[in-house]
């Protein structure tokens, strides 16, 4: 079992990384892994741990922005509040932005569920981002219980009336992200379902998506391309197909990074865990390289004893 570690002992910075929506995206994991307002059945972190609406400061607001202070030179795109769970589960997240913008003129985005808009403390936080990407999987009660698995607390219909709130209060950027499963979320009637959810939320944005990087379960499988855009064109004219089907990322640091990795994997198979421990990065920093690895057939993924582990061909 992965082991937890939180901010406090690890770096909550991480990157920049190469983002195929933000540009080099400089992170900030805020969330003990993994702690969630969900437990997503694709979720490429894993399963949820803990599954909570608790909002608590696993981290000082200080010592964010000493790490960031130290990190603004790398010239990121954005500086991107996302990682291992639920972003707005950090209470402070609102502070957090403020003092931010106080060092730096780069935007702030905030990569969230969207599960604790309903909250008016969760939406007044957000209220100085530049950015926020909450998400959407389902247009009915059903398909969101079955897709998202959310705390007991949070109802459909709870969810997206934050979703729909926020967005008439908020005047940053509003971008929507819809994860595609087949067999789950692909059919007409759950697309039309999503489409008329989406119409009463506005978002300025429709990001779709599907399964790419190792989901949490194995019954969360992707949706190919054309059908993708095909979903796309239902879900209104904003919307976009945004799943990376091939590697995509440039750049000397990110290349450097990939070569790590594949470096690491040579010597022997590792999980996340294990490539984010021994080249001490970020377990989402960690991610991404190996899935770019992955989409240029590198390295292959394997199951053992219920871990995933990688490792390079032959």
């Amino acid at each position: 079992m992965a082991k937890n570690l939180t901010p406090k002992t690890k770096s909550c910075v991480f990157g920049p990384v190469a983002s195929r929506r933000l540009g080099r995206s400089l992170g900030v994991d805020l969330i003990p892994y993994k702690t969630c307002t969900y437990d997503c059945l694709y979720c490429q972190v894993g399963i949820t741990t803990d599954k909570t609406i608790k909002r608590q400061s696993w981290v000082d607001v200080d010592t964010v922005i000493a790490e960031l202070k130290g990190k603004l030179a790398s010239k990121p795109d954005y500086i991107t509040l996302s990682g291992s769970g639920e972003p707005t589960l950090y209470k402070q997240t609102g502070e957090l932005i403020g003092q931010i913008k106080q060092i730096t003129s780069v935007p702030v985005a905030v990569l969230t569920n969207g599960s604790l808009l309903w909250m008016d403390e969760v939406r007044q936080a957000l209220m100085q981002a530049d950015l926020v990407v909450p998400s959407l999987d389902a247009g009915s009660e059903e398909v969101f219980r079955k897709i998202n698995r959310p705390h007991a607390e949070i109802s459909f219909e709870k969810m997206l009336d934050g979703l729909i709130e926020f967005r008439r209060k908020f005047d940053g950027k509003y971008w929507l992200e819809v994860f595609i499963i087949a067999g789950i979320n692909d059919g007409n009637e759950e697309v039309d379902n999503l489409a008329r959810c989406i119409r009463r939320i506005e978002p300025d944005r429709i990001q779709v998506n599907t399964v790419v990087r190792p989901p949490a379960e194995v019954s969360a499988r992707p949706v190919e391309l054309e059908k993708l855009k095909a979903i796309a064109e239902r879900l209104g004219p904003n919307a976009e197909v945004i799943a990376g089907f091939a590697g995509t990322e440039t750049g000397q640091e990110y290349a450097s990074g990939c070569a790590d990795v594949l470096e690491m994997l040579r010597r022997r198979p590792c999980s996340i865990d294990e490539v984010s421990a021994g080249l001490g990065i970020n377990r989402n920093e960690a991610l991404k390289y190996i899935v770019e690895l992955l989409s240029r057939g590198e390295i292959l993924q394997q199951e053992q004893n219920g871990k995933i582990y990688y490792k390079t061909l032959g």
